[in-house]
């Protein structure tokens, strides 16, 4: 029998603060990634069911998700609606990823809802289930939140990995998004473009519109094959929406937007790189889709100040001046291509020097092709986290790379990422740029540093 704290309702096993509750939380990070939705359907039984009484804008992709999430959460705040966003991984501290009205969950209410659901996950790891993951825990966490706590209008809701068997995918969301799909979490997803895609079409639901803007034909094929066995309209860019470069300059990009209902001119955005286009395009026919569906009222005012507005950390993000100092995300071959596009395109400097670090459930030869050719120095690292790849393995990859593309560079190998940082730093002219790149546990750690001088939190 659990002693009962009487004033409180708390058992002698409760968490008394949250920073006991963050870590008891982050220490379930051992379990892994499990995929399957026993346990989140079991959550979701034992609380009667709180994500039903939610209207999801569920949204999946290799990459832009993040981006695509601010971009309609930004948009749906400035009309007037009240939104939750879920995204994944964080930042800087644990609350960044669940966020209401653009405000990270108190730590009182997140102290309280786990309080509530370890109980729970204490049952389940005691059954044949097993026990609940971090992200699980966290997922249910969220729904508790915008179920119980602070009822948002809309909730915009990003998938963890892939989307069919995501713990996102216990929702039934009034609209579905699949920004892209590349080789990603090949080892959980499927080594080739196709099974992917049905990874992620996983997350597209009976009758329920999807927007995407998928353009590899194999794996276009899938999911609107998905489409029509679920009889769900699909909103494709390139085919039934579309946009127009008008100019790209530093921390300005103008587009034209046309979709099915009605076009728009002039839009601007400040995030870098040509890619935000694309994403802020998606934003834009997933509001539509809003307006034709569920009368959404959106002020065209407030639309264009909303997209100027969208700000997304760690993404193509200038932290220093002096010297220059860019992040970026890009751990992927496919965000590696983008990154490029944009160094090549968007930001002027003499010197280009990098600073990389990555995890080791994912193959990097392909990321190097895309960076390397126009980095003049490179400092090998490591992130602070458990399933990091070693600086020495990256180096052996880069420099094969090199060999195959008959280049020579500088690459120094230095795991001590605070060192690593110093090193880039130091070796940076104000005519240079210092970038640093790879796995989003690194750039957290860094943009910390950088910004308010101390660790992290972080965690998927």
């Amino acid at each position: 029998m659990r002693a009962m704290n009487g004033k409180s309702g708390l058992t002698s096993s409760s968490f008394q603060t949250y920073a006991e509750a963050v870590d008891w939380i982050t220490g379930l990070q051992p379990f892994g990634i499990r995929p399957g939705l026993k346990r989140m359907e079991t959550f979701m039984e034992k609380l009667d069911h709180p994500e039903r009484r939610l209207k999801f804008i569920h949204v999946a992709g290799t990459n832009g998700k993040g981006s695509t999430c601010a971009f309609l959460t930004k948009v749906l705040r400035r009309n007037g609606y009240d939104v939750g966003t879920f995204t994944s991984p964080y930042i800087e501290k644990f609350t960044d990823r669940l966020r209401y009205n653009e405000e990270d969950i108190g730590e009182e209410d997140l102290l309280r809802l786990a309080n509530r659901l370890k109980p729970l996950a204490e049952e389940m790891a005691a059954s044949e289930l097993g026990h609940p993951t971090m992200f699980e825990f966290t997922t249910a966490l969220a729904i508790l939140y915008f179920a119980t706590v602070v009822y948002p209008d809309y909730v915009v809701w990003e998938t963890g990995l892939g989307g069919r068997l995501d713990s996102t995918n216990i929702v039934n969301p009034v609209l579905s998004v699949i920004t892209n799909v590349g080789h990603d979490h090949m080892d959980v997803l499927g080594n080739t473009l196709d099974r992917i895609a049905l990874e992620k079409a996983g997350i597209i639901k009976a009758g329920v519109p999807l927007v995407s803007a998928v353009e590899q034909p194999e794996a276009l094929e899938a999911i609107e094959q998905v489409c029509r066995d679920k009889k769900s309209t699909h909103y494709w860019l390139g085919r039934d929406f579309e946009y127009q470069v008008v100019s790209s300059e530093l921390n300005r990009q103008q587009f034209d937007f046309r979709g099915p209902f009605r076009e728009m001119t002039g839009l601007t955005i400040s995030l870098n790189g040509y890619h935000q286009y694309k994403n802020a395009a998606v934003a834009l026919m997933v509001i539509e889709v809003l307006r034709q569906y569920y009368a959404l009222i959106v002020e065209k005012e407030d639309l264009y100040a909303a997209l100027a507005e969208t700000v997304w950390p760690g993404r193509l993000e200038m932290v220093s001046d002096h010297p220059p100092l860019l992040l970026d995300g890009a751990h992927n071959p496919e965000g590696a291509a983008t990154l490029a596009e944009a160094l090549a395109s968007v930001y002027k400097y003499r010197k280009l020097h990098l600073m990389i670090g990555m995890l080791s459930t994912k193959e990097h030869s392909d990321y190097f092709r895309h960076i390397l050719p126009l980095a003049d120095t490179v400092i090998l690292t490591e992130p602070n986290f458990r399933k990091k790849q070693s600086a020495e393995a990256l180096a052996v990859k880069a420099r094969e790379v090199l060999q195959e593309q008959n280049r020579e560079i500088e690459i120094t190998v230095e795991p001590d990422w605070k060192k690593a940082l110093e090193m880039l730093l130091s070796r940076t002219g104000p005519e240079d740029l210092a970038v640093v790149s790879g796995t989003l546990y690194l750039i957290s750690d860094v943009r910390s540093w950088i910004l308010f001088e101390s660790e992290s939190e972080k965690g998927w």
